[in-house]
């Protein structure tokens, strides 16, 4: 007989005999497979010609056979080994696999093990690393930390001051520039300064000059004084108006800036000069010169300007959204071109009350030192104004801690064992490396300021994929 025939007959007599032998022992067949799927629900289903293909349902493949379930005990179903890793636990079965995500970050994830469009498998998520923890949180090995040079830094409280830049222009101190004009008439006999940009000293002779006035004046003084003293006999009263005659003609040249030891000359010696001397009221560099020997002048001619440039200011430009941070006192550290590298400091004097129109800008005069006359007038320079923030102190953390997406500010919080928390923060004002916190830390939390970025990467995939994850046993 044809083999296969007698299979088709023996088959038969066999079920029928075991379903009898069953009954006489009180079992069941569908009791049987009843009780064995209550006690063994399939992980997944594998295509059953070992490739790796999986599907969380019963599935066939294109030739018609059903999937291979794979069990929790991968002993008790005759399955192949699957090429990607199991997905229900590590070995000994101590972390348990919620998903596997894309290797590539896309936000694709499966609930089976799975490879890529390049052949890549899925990476596996466990369940203790993101179980009770904040949706994004990253827990990471040691070796991986110390592999990518984490650093962390504690929240502290501190004060920090906000720094305006600006750009300026030097200028010389209004209150250090004197003029020479004189207030008569006269000519220049001789010139004792004659160039422009020479240093003097105050009272230093600057001139000599001629004026038939000085000369009259000196005379009406000298006569003045000797009718006094014909008069010393006279009655109290002519005494008084001889001595009050005198005394004006001598208020006379006093009031024409005479200095007090060329008065004091001419009283002492009884005698006219033809010329007198004329000083500088200040100290410092001429700036400007228009005198001339032999040189007609009027009253009120300007020959000499001379600036003293020991302190100058600094007329700064500060944008107009700046200035209410800007006040009086405000420390100020000036750099100019002509010097790199130098810092000259200076000290915040007055906010004009004016802005202009075209650039939105005010005014700041910041008065610098110049002891050594490094600074020139109408030098280029940058300037930083340190203005301190409205409280004394406020909670910082370090620029380099804080994730700027431009609309959202995150820094990453170290939970300890290797676990790493974004945490959302509003931000203050920004100082010296610091950034001041408002809202979303503590003082003393510990935040991630090196390789930030890296772990920050792990953690938005993390929270990608936890939003796109499908409930378990259904597809994604």
């Amino acid at each position: 007989m044809n083999p296969r025939r007698k299979i088709g007959v023996l088959l038969p007599a066999l079920l029928a005999a075991a379903m009898i032998g069953g009954r006489e022992l009180g079992w069941h067949p569908v009791a049987i497979g009843i009780a064995a799927t209550a006690e063994r629900t399939p992980l997944y289903y594998q295509d059953p010609s070992g490739k790796p293909d999986y599907s969380p349902t019963p599935k066939k493949d294109a030739e018609g056979r059903d999937y291979v379930p794979v069990y929790d005990d991968q002993g008790a179903a005759p399955v192949s080994t699957p090429a990607s890793p199991a997905p229900a636990a590590a070995p000994g079965g101590e972390r348990k696999i919620l998903y596997y995500r894309n290797p590539m970050g896309l936000p694709d994830t499966s609930p089976v093990p799975k490879k890529d469009s390049m052949g890549m498998d899925y990476i596996a998520v466990y369940a203790d690393e993101g179980s009770g923890t904040v949706p994004g949180t990253v827990k990471i090995s040691p070796e991986r930390v110390q592999m990518l040079g984490v650093r962390t830094e504690a929240a502290s409280s501190r004060s920090i001051a906000h720094t305006v830049r600006a750009v300026g222009t030097v200028a010389a101190d209004e209150r250090r520039i004197g003029v020479v004009n004189p207030k008569f008439e006269g000519w220049i006999e001789k010139l004792l300064v004659n160039t422009t940009g020479q240093t003097v000293r105050r009272g230093e002779a600057l001139l000599e000059v001629y004026s038939p006035d000085l000369v009259l004046a000196q005379r009406e003084y000298l006569v003045a004084r000797e009718a006094a003293a014909d008069m010393a006999q006279s009655d109290a009263m002519t005494r008084d108006n001889a001595k009050a005659i005198a005394a004006a003609a001598l208020s006379r040249l006093k009031n024409w800036d005479i200095s007090a030891d060329q008065l004091a000359r001419l009283q002492r010696t009884g005698t006219a000069t033809r010329t007198l001397t004329l000083s500088a009221p200040i100290g410092g560099i001429v700036m400007e010169k228009t005198a001339l020997e032999g040189l007609h002048f009027g009253a009120g001619d300007m020959l000499y300007r001379i600036v003293d440039l020991s302190t100058v200011w600094l007329l700064a430009d500060v944008f107009e959204q700046d200035l209410a941070q800007i006040r009086p006192g405000q420390s100020a550290k000036i750099t100019v071109q002509a010097y790199p590298g130098r810092v000259f400091d200076g000290r915040v004097a007055f906010v004009y009350p004016t802005v202009n129109a075209q650039t939105r800008t005010a005014k700041v005069r910041i008065e610098v030192p110049n002891p050594d006359l490094l600074l020139k007038t109408d030098m280029y320079a940058t300037v930083e104004i340190a203005a301190p923030v409205e409280s004394p102190t406020v909670l910082t953390v370090p620029d380099s801690a804080v994730l700027d997406t431009g609309t959202r500010q995150t820094v990453l919080v170290d939970r300890g064992d290797g676990r790493f928390e974004p945490r959302a923060v509003k931000l203050g004002a920004r100082a010296g490396g610091y950034v001041a916190v408002l809202e979303g830390i503590r003082d003393g939390e510990k935040v991630v300021t090196g390789a930030n970025f890296l772990i920050d990467a792990e953690s938005n995939l993390r929270a990608a994929l936890q939003a796109f994850t499908a409930p378990e046993g259904k597809s994604p």
